[in-house]
């Protein structure tokens, strides 16, 4: 059933079936009832769901963070090295592996990878 406007959904229903989603889309499809690319397309739509899609996705980001550190303060051996090789690179720990190989006339060329997260949405 669509409003007035010609919309099936409103603002206001779509901020609701963002709210409490973990920002994943089939959530609010499924809240919606409707289909994936349907719901993606009402949270673009209006600047306020695209407000409360990407406040809800920050809120998802700060329940992870709080889960790694309290494994962290729980003595969590690799949650503390991942921490430390993501966010304390400035203390100087970092995730570098270096290759030594014969360059030109048998002089030493150093090889850095640094391995990189990419942010994806």
């Amino acid at each position: 059933m669509s409003n007035a406007n010609g919309n099936r959904y409103d603002m206001q229903t779509v901020i609701d079936a963002i709210s409490g989603s973990g920002a994943i889309m089939s959530t609010i499809a499924k809240r919606l009832n409707c289909g994936w690319a349907t719901a993606r397309s009402y949270v673009q739509r209006w600047e306020e769901t695209r407000q409360a899609y990407e406040d809800e996705e920050q809120t998802i980001l700060d329940m992870a963070e709080s889960t790694l550190y309290q494994a962290i303060r729980n003595n969590d051996v690799q949650a503390a090295k991942w921490v430390l090789s993501t966010k304390g690179k400035a203390r100087g720990f970092s995730e570098k592996y270096e290759f030594e190989h014969s360059g030109k006339d048998g002089g030493p060329i150093e090889v850095r990878v640094n391995l990189v997260r990419s942010n994806q949405s």
